[in-house]
């Protein structure tokens, strides 16, 4: 009798470690932001109208930099993308809400970024530009001679941040697009947009031929924000060290007319702040 009951107990202890495993399984599984995300089959990527990193063509479907690199980081894992289109104030609530798996449109590494989401190593430099009419650059030359004029800056943005931490005057409009065409339109003075977007948007042979800069704010690093925690932020970030090295970030450069200045490999990085023996 005593080694029926014995048993008896062995086979619960049996029973509720294995259903202990199972669960933990299960949570390890859950907590798995890639498997999630391969699960549903599509990852959401958060992003604003931001040339030439996020736009759209003429057949209305988003292309750019940014939008070429998701859809092949969604190959690789598996999955389509759905482009969705944020307000970029909110994007750490988006992101945290999840109505979007990641953010990823030239978004700066800020440390409130830093703070918010698991983010991804560098994959492209930038800066914060002062962007006006071309032919009022020379008028000024420095940020003391702009405090008068008033500036037309993405809300929520780097721009913001750095044009409100030199004491200009801001006008925040909802994205960097926006603010171009404040510029343009003469209802302000000029913008703080990413040095990136200038390129592309500004001088001869652009949608703003009229426009043009020749002071930057900032100097700073392009990043993809997934939610705290999320692994799916190393595996990108090892497919952005395969595509430095082997080239693909710099031939998609090329495809967008050179406006994006990528990341360099690690070893060419400190191979240059060695200095050259004399």
């Amino acid at each position: 009798m005593k080694s029926v009951k014995l048993l008896a107990i062995v086979s619960v202890l049996c029973m509720t470690l294995l259903a202990g495993s199972l669960s933990a399984f299960a949570g390890e599984a859950a907590d798995s932001d890639l498997a999630a995300i391969q699960e549903k089959g599509v990852i959401v990527v958060g992003i604003t109208d931001f040339a030439p990193m996020d736009y759209k063509d003429d057949n209305g479907e988003w292309i750019g930099f940014d939008a070429d690199l998701a859809l092949i980081f969604a190959q690789e894992i598996g999955v389509d993308v759905e482009f969705q289109e944020i307000d970029w104030d909110n994007k750490i609530l988006e992101l945290n809400a999840g109505s979007v798996d990641c953010i990823w449109n030239g978004m700066t590494l800020t440390e409130e970024v830093d703070a918010a989401m698991e983010c991804t190593g560098t994959y492209a430099l930038n800066a914060q530009v002062v962007v006006m009419k071309a032919d009022a650059l020379a008028e000024y030359p420095d940020v003391e001679s702009m405090k008068e004029l008033s500036f037309a800056v993405e809300a929520g943005s780097a721009g913001e941040a750095v044009a409100v931490e030199a004491g200009l005057e801001v006008n925040s409009v909802q994205n960097q697009a926006a603010a171009l065409m404040e510029v343009a339109a003469g209802t302000s003075d000029a913008c703080v947009i990413d040095k990136t977007m200038a390129d592309a948007m500004t001088g001869e042979g652009t949608s703003y031929a009229d426009l043009g800069y020749a002071v930057a704010l900032s100097s700073e690093e392009y990043v993809v924000g997934f939610r705290k925690g999320s692994d799916a932020a190393a595996v990108l970030d090892e497919m952005i060290t395969k595509w430095i090295q082997d080239g693909t970030l710099a031939d998609l450069s090329a495809k967008y007319d050179n406006a994006v200045s990528v990341a360099e490999a690690a070893e060419d990085a400190e191979a240059e702040s060695e200095p050259e023996s004399k």
